[in-house]
């Protein structure tokens, strides 16, 4: 083969190659992005000035997704606050309680679950499209697509997903999924069903948010000026109001800009020069191709 057409047989191959990549990374950066509708999205607004820490929204949420649940009596005991914990493989919600600044107040019950963000970090995050957010605002994930990488859990400011690392056959990422089962069928989630001082307040999220200004309009003693989740990175369907700074409840400091505008610069730049496939087998072949052509030629000449 001439040295010509052995330069147009490359120049052809890293054509084709960039072509494939480039669409390749186009797809990754377009795949999976959560859609925010306003008019559609619903929302939880937590009142943690109400909340009395019965627990009864950890027993419902696990009722409602069929796992291991413990008699609803056990949830009396209030030993479990003297460790923080997380929501996990074994419980989408938990709640922890915290001191009050109000010397002889009684303390603060926050309950913790997936914030189901308004422009997803998770759902961006994940390369192949298993994180998806609904018209009702609930951030879902589908089993079938998820191929374990775990960039969701990276991604995540709030640091919700979980991970089945005491599975080694299929583990599952697990994380609250707003009860959208239930909400397909005109239901409540089942957290806000059951807390018996209407602590969580179900509704469209804009309506909500107006209903917490309209909460601190009216008793501006009792909450701090902040609607937690109203801004934070671009706003969560899940917001709360407190007595106190957030930041001695645990809650992350988070600026208004959409995690994902984070989360997917770390893809991308992963990804930046990422070779699918397709692509690495047309660069092999054209290797193995131009290698034995040249000891064809070589064996040409010895003759």
């Amino acid at each position: 083969m001439s040295k010509q057409s052995r330069r147009d047989f490359l120049k052809t191959t890293a054509i084709a190659t960039t072509a494939i990549t480039g669409l390749a990374s186009k797809k990754t950066k377009a795949e999976g992005r959560g859609v925010y509708l306003p008019d559609k999205a619903m929302g939880v607004l937590v009142d943690t000035t109400v909340c009395i820490g019965c627990r009864r929204c950890e027993w419902a949420c696990k009722t409602a997704h069929d796992m291991p649940t413990p008699p609803l009596e056990n949830y009396d005991d209030r030993t479990v606050y003297e460790n923080m914990r997380r929501p996990d493989y074994t419980s989408y919600t938990v709640v922890n309680e915290y001191e009050n600044d109000d010397t002889g107040k009684f303390p603060i019950d926050v309950k913790v679950q997936c914030m189901h963000c308004n422009q997803p970090a998770c759902v961006s995050a994940c390369i192949v499209g298993a994180f998806s957010k609904l018209e009702n605002g609930a951030v879902v994930w589908d089993e079938s697509k998820c191929i374990g990488c775990r960039y969701c859990m990276v991604a995540c400011p709030f640091q919700i997903p979980a991970f089945e690392y005491q599975k080694a056959i299929q583990p599952r990422i697990t994380k609250c999924d707003f009860c959208s089962a239930r909400q397909a069928e005109g239901k409540l989630p089942a957290c806000v069903e059951i807390c018996p001082v209407e602590a969580l307040t179900f509704g469209k999220r804009e309506d909500l948010i107006q209903v917490a200004k309209e909460k601190m309009r009216l008793y501006p003693g009792r909450y701090v000026d902040h609607i937690y989740g109203e801004f934070e990175v671009g706003g969560t369907s899940w917001m709360y109001l407190a007595s106190q700074d957030f930041s001695k409840l645990a809650f992350p400091k988070l600026q208004r800009d959409p995690a994902p505008g984070v989360s997917e610069s770390i893809q991308h730049g992963l990804f930046a020069y990422f070779v699918p496939p397709i692509a690495l087998y047309a660069l092999l072949g054209g290797v193995m191709w131009l290698n034995k052509n040249k000891k064809s030629e070589s064996e040409e000449e010895q003759l």
